[in-house]
């Protein structure tokens, strides 16, 4: 048995609420490289949602007689569950004002979870060019779950997320081209040479994000810029 797991989880919701996803990655013996992890779509949800929905998808992955560390960038879901949850319990699940406590139904799993288990958590900044690899991951798969509302993880087979571009890119770094699929030519139909506006802000499959309004076309991976379809094809 493992003296420790260091893990990360992360939510993410393109509008608060908006289309939403979450993610998890347990690190290998380094506490940097992620050695498996899961990301899955949440439908439109809020930031807090999916923030809370990836630390119960974590805690659900991991074995519970192996001490944890959780690193997140969430200040709302680590107090939630380490700072308010107490109190809220003492009040019948009502808050200092003498409101119900958001999210009841996630933070009551939680608490199970948390139930006769070692976890230490620590906060991490998010999208910073040095920042806390396994976070890093986490987050991006988190934001390409809500982007493309698709089920993504180690045990799928899946690639790397793509990189978030709310994180600064560090001097003299290459620019990461978007990745080529085989047999993803562009069709001649007029189905997948059409553009529309975006409905919702989201993120293209070369890590880049448009907003909502902005001109959007059909990739083999879901929708993203016109001129990345035919980079692609």
């Amino acid at each position: 048995m493992r003296e420790r797991v260091v893990a990360a989880c992360d939510g993410a919701s393109k509008g608060n609420p908006g289309p939403a996803g979450w993610a998890w990655v347990v690190s290998d013996g380094d506490e940097r490289t992620p050695a498996r992890w899961a990301a899955g779509p949440l439908g439109r949800a809020t930031n807090n949602v999916a923030e809370l929905t990836a630390l119960e998808r974590l805690l659900t992955a991991v074995d519970p007689d192996v001490p944890l560390e959780i690193r997140m960038d969430s200040q709302y879901a680590m107090k939630a569950v380490t700072t308010w949850l107490p109190g809220w319990k003492r009040n019948g699940w009502k808050t200092a004002a003498g409101k119900p406590v958001a999210n009841q139904d996630l933070v009551v799993r939680i608490d199970e979870l948390l139930g006769g288990r070692s976890v230490e958590f620590r906060y991490v900044p998010a999208h910073q060019v040095d920042g806390d690899p396994l976070n890093d991951f986490a987050d991006r798969a988190a934001s390409q779950a809500a982007s493309v509302q698709e089920s993504a993880g180690s045990e799928l087979g899946s690639p790397e997320p793509p990189p978030s571009p709310d994180t600064p890119a560090a001097a003299g770094a290459p620019r990461r081209k978007a990745p080529r699929r085989a047999g993803a030519g562009a069709s001649s139909s007029s189905s997948s040479s059409r553009t529309i506006k975006a409905k919702f802000p989201g993120r293209c499959l070369c890590g880049r994000s448009y907003a909502a309004g902005e001109k959007i076309a059909k990739n083999a991976q879901g929708w993203g810029h016109p001129e990345c379809r035919t980079a692609e094809a």
